[in-house]
Order: structure tokens, then C-alpha cells, then sequence
């Protein structure tokens, strides 16, 4: 559903017509909010990768009044869990872009991908960088990333989102139950990386989720996949749940929840599908968006 437009995002109410879960009494302020839900990258985060001031007040507030609050990141349950170590206790992580649930150390879903795709995915990047390419594969496992390539600048950019990796011979050969495969541009992965997986389609989940960022996963693992088991498990409904989001891998999980919102800046698909707009990341569009919302 188109964002109504609404000069100031932080004051936006759910569209006419929709089943908002507002109602008086309510313990979340003015709406009846039990889970929000939040992409890391573009979203919470800033552009230098930082967490928003005010963040941890936030989640003692919102833990305070029983709101649930998870990260939904293409990053590893490792680097999500070391950021929010915190004040990870209960704390539900959507990992892997919806391959992997992990809540208190415990698995409670994953999605795994055939071990076919991993080679299939690996000749694809041989042949990409035969024709100039400059990209590189991470192949996600619960337990570790796996990278071949090991020049600085790759393994910088594997770092940020995978605190937890290993440079291995052969990725097709590590033993873990594997994720995903991750594909570095670092041209443009929309343009360049993404159309040469084209023939993934067909079988598997292909998802660009950053700028330079492109994911082959599962045909069923999804952000939105992982939301709605997660609603279905707690007893919450899409009406108690907040979720923003910025890229295309967020696409499923807006439509997993009435509250959802894009960042100013974010893809224009991403803008078309949410309910609402949040201010972007690099004005604490996540936070006042809450604050704004449950009245904290």
C-alpha cells in the first residue's frame, strides 16, 4: 500500500481503512504494539554503521512494557548477537535474512540452501569475474561465513557483516549447514551481479540487499517468511506489529505487518509497499518513529 504523504513522517497513522490494533488502555501508548521488528543496515543504523543514540534506553523501555524488539538483518546471528550483547536476554534475532531464528542461543527456524546452489552460485562468480568483475562470494553457515578470496578489500567489507569467518580452499567442501551465499559487487550489484543469477530464480530465493549486495537463498526464506512464523509462535498479530525497513529484502516483511514503515531514502519499492515513511536513518528515524508511536 502507497505511503499517504504525510509531511512529517514521525506523525503518520495507518492508512484509512486498516486494522491499526489501536485502542484505549493499551500498555504500548496509543497503539497496541507487541513486536517491532527492524532492519539493521540503511535502517536502524547509520550510514557509518552505528547504532542510533537513545538506542538502549529504547529497548528498556520497550522491554519494560513487554514489547519485543528484533533486528532482521542479511548479516549472521554472530555479528547481530555481538552488537546487541548487551541486552540480548530474550531478544529474538532474524538472521540471514529469515534463514535463521535464533532467541537466547536456541534455533527456533532455519531455512537452510541445498548444497547444489553453492557450487552452482560459485561457477557464477568464476564466470563474473573472468569478465571483469570485481566480486567475491561469502557462503553463510549457521557456525561461520566462508570466503576463497582473500584480498583486503573483500575481507574488510565480509567483516562488517560477518564478525565470524573463515578463508577456506573450497566453499563448496565446508562442513555447517549453510544459509546463504552472499555475493560482494563492488560495482553494482542490481546491475551487474544480480542478472547473472537470473537462472537461480527458478529454484531459489534471489534478493539484492544492499548496494553492492545480492543473496541466493532458499526459495521459502525470507524476512517475511521468518516474521510471520514468529507471529504465529508468540500470538501476535500483523495489527501489534511495527517493522521498517529500507531495501528489497525487506519487501516481505512490511507486508507482514500493519505498522510498517520505509525510510526516507529507501528503495522506491520499498516506499511503495509500506504503510508509512519514517525519517531516514542518519536523523534516528527508527527510534522517533517509536517514540512517536507508542508515546515512550
Amino acid at each position: 500500500m502507497p505511503y499517504s504523504q504525510t509531511p512529517d513522517p514521525t506523525a503518520a497513522e495507518p492508512s484509512a481503512g486498516s486494522d491499526s490494533g489501536s485502542g484505549s488502555g493499551s500498555d504500548s501508548g496509543s497503539a497496541d504494539i507487541r513486536l517491532i521488528v527492524t532492519d539493521m543496515d540503511g535502517t536502524l543504523l547509520d550510514d557509518d554503521k552505528k547504532v542510533p543514540a537513545g538506542l538502549w534506553e529504547t529497548l528498556a523501555r520497550l522491554r519494560a512494557r513487554g514489547v519485543l524488539f528484533s533486528p532482521a538483518s542479511g548479516r549472521q546471528y554472530a555479528t547481530l548477537a555481538a552488537e546487541f550483547a548487551e541486552v540480548a536476554d530474550g531478544m529474538v534475532f532474524i538472521a540471514e535474512n529469515g534463514a535463521y531464528v535464533v532467541r537466547d542461543g536456541a534455533e527456533l527456524s532455519s531455512d537452510p540452501l541445498d548444497p547444489g546452489a553453492v557450487a552452482g552460485v560459485k561457477e557464477t562468480v568464476r564466470a563474473l569475474t573472468a569478465a571483469g568483475v570485481d566480486v567475491g562470494a561469502v557462503v553463510c553457515g549457521k557456525r561461520s561465513a566462508y570466503v576463497e578470496r582473500t584480498d583486503a578489500a573483500f575481507l574488510a567489507e565480509v567483516g562488517r557483516y560477518y564478525v565470524r569467518h573463515r578463508v577456506v580452499e573450497d566453499v563448496t567442501a565446508v562442513d555447517d549447514d549453510i544459509l546463504k551465499v552472499a555475493l560482494f559487487d563492488f560495482g553494482s550489484a542490481e546491475e551487474t551481479t544480480a542478472p547473472a543469477l537470473a537462472p537461480f530464480t527458478r529454484t531459489h530465493q534471489v534478493v539484492v540487499s544492499g548496494e553492492h549486495w545480492v543473496d541466493v537463498m532458499s526459495r521459502t526464506a525470507n524476512k517475511g517468511a521468518a516474521l510471520r512464523r514468529l507471529q504465529r509462535e508468540l500470538g501476535i498479530t500483523p495489527a501489534q506489529t511495527m517493522v521498517f525497513g529500507d531495501y528489497l529484502n525487506d519487501l516481505e516483511m512490511l507486508d507482514a505487518a500493519d505498522w510498517s514503515f520505509a525510510m526516507a531514502g529507501a528503495h522506491p519499492e520499498v516506499v511503495r509497499r509500506a504503510r508509512h515513511l519514517a525519517p531516514s536513518n542518519n536523523d534516528n528515524g527508527v527510534l522517533r518513529t517509536i517514540a512517536r508511536v507508542l508515546d515512550l
